[in-house]
This record gives C-alpha cells, structure tokens and sequence, in this order.
C-alpha cells in the first residue's frame, strides 16, 4: 500500500490529537482559571463538558452534512474553525470574558465532532476494506493521545505564556495535521464524486437499521465505562489508596494513555486475526473489561490497582477504535457519515451520563462499590449485544 496513505493518516491522527488536546487542556489549569475568572468548580468543568454537549447536540446533523459534501474541505474547514475558536477563546480569557470563552468552546465542540466524524470516514475510505479497521483504530487512537497531551502539556505552555495560550497553541497543531493530510493526498477532493448523496429514504433507513442501533449500543456502554472510569478513579483512590492527588493523577494516566495502543490494536486483531470479522474482538473487549471493572472497586493496594487500571484500560477500549469501522459497513457507503455521527453521538452520550450517574450512586451510598457494580451491569449489556450483532455482509 502506497505510503501516502499512511502519510495521509498520520496527518489525521495530528489533527485530531490536537483537537483532543484542546478539548480537555482547561481541566488541566483548572484551579488557575478559577481563581483568575472568579468561578467555581462547574463553571470551570462546563468549559470542558459544553464540548461534549454541542458534540452529542450536533453530532448527527454534522454527519448528515458530511454525506452530501467534500470531506476534505469540510475537515480542513473543521481546522480553521479550531484555530478561530482557540484565539477567540484566549482574546475572551485574557479580558476575563467567561461567557465569551464559553460561546468559543461551543465552536470548538462542533469544529472537534467534525474532525472526529469526518476523520472516521477519511481514514476508512483511504484503505482497502482489509486493512480498514486498522486505519480507524488509529484513527480514533488520537483521541487518548489528545488528552494525554493536553493533561501533560497544558501546565507547560500555561507556565510559559499563561493559561490563556493553551487555547490557540492546540489550533495551530490542528493546523499543521490537516496541512500534512492535504498534502499527503494532494489536495484531491475526498468523498466527492465517489458516492452519490444518499436520499431522504436512505437517510431515514440509517435510523431503522437494528445493526446499527445495536452497534450504538455497544458504543454506549464502552463509553459509559470509559468515562465513568476516567471521572471516578482519581476521587476513589485517593479515598481508597490515600494516595495525594498528584499521585493519583500520574496513576489514573495510564488509563487513557494503554488506550493508544489498544484502540489501534482492536482494528488490527479483527482485520489480522479473525479475517475482518467484527464481533469476537468486541464480545472480547466487554467479556474482559467486566470483571476488571468490578475488581477494581475490591482494590487496596497500589500494585494491585495499577495491574488493574492497565488492564482495563486495555480492554475496554480495544472495541471502541473497531466500533467505526464496524458502524460503517452494515450500511450503504451514501450514508456512512451519517452512521459514523449516529454512533458519536450515542457513545458521547454514554459519556455524559456515566459519570452524573456515578456520582449520584456514590452519594447515595456513601461507597463506590455499587457504583462499579453498575458500570458491571452496563458492561454485559455491551457484551449481550456483541452476542447478538452481525458481522458485515452478513
């Protein structure tokens, strides 16, 4: 396979980590911009979480979109939108604007679930059908790699131009990614002319397809878990561990960071493995996350915890890269932007509703026992419909 292909990937993979940084980078300043805008703790976790609203919001009209157009234009437009809404941000940041900061984050949300949409489409179609949920687990690696640039970098360019300049600096690699696609692919429109638009019933058949919601599903309970995980662990092993705070966010890390790996390595065991079957890598994904979930609430011990943590950040994020592949091949190649935002769209709202249900669970019990028995619950939910999804062409 031509190296430009790869190249080209590469390129998505940067501007989509960018995009990621960008997202998550105020949660790591996060007590610096509260003391200097004068907020509390959810006013500052809005900025972060107003990403996630606008992507779940627009997510399917955006994929819509996306369908009918050049996907090139329309991810490279996604870029620029990432850098107008980082310098519109640290304008607003600088002047203590929060309402302006907010309104910015919003372009940045719909700007990042356009990269990450029509990224997913991009890489699939660069490959040949064999080697595709490989180019997608790559793909959707960028997301792990993003936050843990912009947990690892956010400190260091606050600490050397201020807070603020966290917001363009992540722009502008965003911009250097979608420059090294575009030249890679030589400024060749993708997605245009390659399918026709899909039809209004064609759209309409996306949302009746039962393969589709069942790999929605899946994607709701992989993100469920993933979030839940990344929300909770700091707050439960410093309870649990007595570990300090600084401690326990290099140890909770890991658990984003083995997602590189394993979003990739899903893509390569279906497409290697199993001769580009679908469901045993994501039957496998929930049938070993599962008990390492539940596990980890009976932890007492940093080794324990740690061998854990790696374990089931390897496992539960094996399926979610494979998840996009999979989405777009039990539908017709008009709509499978609009499949790909369907599933962004049900997997983000796993996202956010994870950790809200969490919390209330622990503060209901005053443990987080049935709290990580409920992410168990909602494991084999994942699982039963792995048991039960085709495999494409099937």
């Amino acid at each position: 396979m031509d190296t430009s292909v790869w190249v080209a990937i590469a390129g998505l993979f940067l501007l989509s980590t960018a995009a990621a940084a960008y997202e998550i980078a105020p949660a790591s300043v996060a007590p610096t911009i509260m003391g200097d805008l004068g907020i509390g703790q959810a006013r500052a976790g809005w900025l972060v979480s107003v990403m996630y609203a606008v992507a779940v919001a627009t997510s399917i009209p955006v994929g819509a979109a996306l369908d009918r157009t050049d996907l090139l234009r329309a991810v490279a437009a996604a870029a620029v939108a990432l850098l107008v809404a980082g310098v519109w941000g640290w304008v607003a940041a600088t002047r203590g604007d929060y309402l302006g900061l907010v309104v910015s984050r919003m372009l940045g949300g719909l700007a990042y679930v356009t990269v990450w949409n029509a990224g997913a489409n991009l890489a699939g179609r660069a490959v040949p059908p064999r080697h595709q949920a490989t180019a997608v687990g790559v793909f959707t690696a960028s997301a792990p790699a993003g936050f843990a640039l912009g947990q690892l970098g956010g400190p260091l360019i606050a600490g050397a131009a201020g807070w603020p300049a966290i917001l363009p600096a992540f722009g502008v690699l965003a911009v250097a990614g979608i420059a090294l696609f575009w030249w890679a692919v030589g400024g060749r429109a993708a997605g245009a002319g390659e399918v026709e638009p899909p039809t209004r019933a064609e759209f309409r058949r996306v949302f009746a397809t039962r393969p589709v919601w069942v790999i929605c599903g899946m994607g709701f309970a992989a993100f469920s878990l993933y979030l839940f995980l990344n929300s909770w662990l700091p707050a439960f092993f410093e309870a649990r561990l007595g570990l300090s705070l600084a401690a326990t966010g290099l140890v909770v890390a890991v658990f984003p960071a083995v997602g590189v790996v394993a979003r990739t390595g899903g893509g390569v065991l279906s497409d290697r493995l199993f001769d580009g079957r679908r469901r045993p890598v994501a039957l496998a994904s929930f049938a070993l996350s599962v008990p390492v979930v539940v596990a980890l609430a009976f932890v007492g011990t940093v080794v324990p915890a740690l061998a854990l943590l790696v374990v089931a950040g390897a496992t539960i994020q094996l399926g979610i890269g494979l998840l996009y592949a999979y989405v777009r091949e039990v539908v017709d190649p008009s709509v499978r932007g609009t499949a790909v935002s369907l599933l962004t769209s049900v997997g983000l709202l796993g996202a956010l509703v994870a950790p809200v249900g969490a919390g209330w669970l622990i503060e209901l019990t005053g443990t987080y026992e049935l709290a990580f028995f409920a992410a168990g619950v909602v494991g084999v939910g994942g699982g039963a419909l792995a048991l039960v999804a085709p495999e494409p062409g099937s």
